[in-house]
C-alpha cells in the first residue's frame, strides 16, 4: 500500500520468529500478492561464545536470511568474545551478520570483528576517516534507521502527519496504536523521559553521519526499525516513505536516498541478483509513479501502481 515491495526484519519476537521464516520460504511462486519477506529470525544471544555459536547454528538450521546481534553501550551487553563468535559462526555458516549500534566504538569494535552491516546509525560523535576507511575496505554497509529515532520524541504531542490522507491509508493496521500515542498520558511521558532529549540530539549526530557515509561512498541501505511491537507509532509502510524524506534532509540527493531504498538495500541483503533494479532477468517488482521522485523525494507517496513478480496489485483505496 506504501510502495515497498520487499521488506527485511533483522529482529523477529519468539511468538512470530516462526511465522516470519515461513512467509520468507513460501514466497517463491508466480502469484504472490503481498511484499516480499526476508528474516533475521531471532538476534543471536549467549552468555558464552559457545552458547552464542549454539544460537547462530540453531537460526542457520532455520535457513534465515542472516544473523544480527546486539550492542546497546551498556553492562549488560554480551561480552566482545561473546559478540565476536556470532560474527564468526554467521561467517562459517555462510551468513552475513548485522549489528543494533549506538556508539563509534562498538561500530568500530564489530567492524574490526568482521561484521557485514552496521544497523542503526552512529549517534555519539562524528564518523572518523578511519572508520570510513575500514568500511569501505571491508565492504562494511550502514543502515542509519533516521525513522527509528524520531519516533522517540515526535509523540510529545500530536504530529500533523496522523490526519495525512496518505497516512491514513494504513489504518487497517495502525488505528490498533494511534489512541496509544495520542493519549495526553503518554505525550506527557515522552516530554518527561530524559531520553527524549538525548535523542533529539543524537539524531543531528545521526544525520551527519549519514551525509560523511554517504559522501565517502559507503553502501547505504534505507531502512526503519518500523513495526517494533513494543514501541508504539513506528509506521510500518508510511515510515519508509518519511524515512526517504530524512535522509534527503540529512543531505543526500534524491536519487542517493533511492538507490539506498532499492539497488544499495539489495546488495546488503545478497538479494541483487533478482531484485533491486529494473533489467532483464530481474523480479519484475516495481512502483509505478505518477511524478518525477528525482525533482522531489515526496513524489513516491504519488503511486501509479505496485506490482509483484509482474503481477499489478489491487490498488489500495
Amino acid at each position: 500500500n506504501y510502495g515497498v515491495t520487499t521488506t527485511v526484519s533483522l529482529g523477529s519476537t519468539p511468538a512470530d520468529e516462526a511465522a516470519g521464516i515461513a512467509l520468507m520460504q513460501e514466497q517463491e511462486h508466480p502469484a504472490l500478492d503481498r511484499a516480499r519477506l526476508y528474516s533475521a529470525g531471532l538476534n543471536a544471544v549467549g552468555k558464552t561464545p559457545e552458547e552464542a555459536r549454539a544460537s547462530v547454528d540453531r537460526l542457520a538450521d532455520l535457513k534465515v536470511f542472516a544473523i544480527k546481534y546486539h550492542i546497546n553501550g551498556n553492562p549488560n551487553d554480551m561480552t566482545e568474545p561473546t559478540w565476536s563468535a556470532i560474527v564468526d559462526e554467521s561467517r562459517k555458516k555462510g551468513l552475513r551478520s548485522s549489528v543494533h549500534v549506538y556508539y563509534h566504538k562498538d561500530a568500530k569494535a564489530s567492524i574490526d570483528a568482521g561484521v557485514n552491516v552496521i544497523a542503526h546509525s552512529i549517534r555519539d560523535q562524528d564518523v572518523t576517516p578511519a572508520l570510513i576507511a575500514e568500511m569501505k575496505r571491508k565492504n562494511v554497509a550502514y543502515i542509519p534507521t533516521l525513522t527509528r529515532d524520531y519516533s522517540v520524541f515526535c509523540y510529545e504531542t500530536t504530529p500533523a502527519f496522523l490526519n495525512d490522507p496518505f497516512f491514513r491509508r494504513g489504518l487497517s493496521l495502525y488505528s490498533e496504536q494511534i489512541p496509544i500515542v495520542t493519549a495526553p498520558e503518554w505525550q506527557e511521558k515522552v516530554r518527561k523521559d530524559p531520553t527524549t532529549a538525548q535523542i533529539k540530539q543524537a539524531i543531528l549526530q545521526a544525520e551527519r553521519n549519514l551525509k560523511l557515509l554517504s559522501q565517502a561512498g559507503v553502501t547505504i541501505a534505507m531502512g526503519t526499525d518500523s513495526g517494533v511491537a513494543s514501541n508504539p507509532g513506528r509506521w510500518q509502510g508510511y515510515f519508509e516513505q518519511v524515512e526517504l524524506e530524512m535522509m534527503v534532509k540529512a543531505g543526500l540527493t534524491p536519487m542517493q536516498a533511492l538507490v539506498a531504498a532499492t539497488s544499495g538495500a539489495a546488495k546488503v541483503a545478497k538479494v541483487e541478483q533478482q531484485l533491486g533494479t529494473i533489467q532483464q532477468g530481474q523480479r519484475a517488482d516495481l512502483l509505478v509513479l505518477n511524478a518525477d521522485p528525482l525533482t522531489d523525494i515526496r513524489n513516491p507517496r504519488q503511486i501509479h501502481s505496485v506490482w509483484i513478480g509482474g503481477r499489478q496489485l489491487p490498488r489500495a483505496h
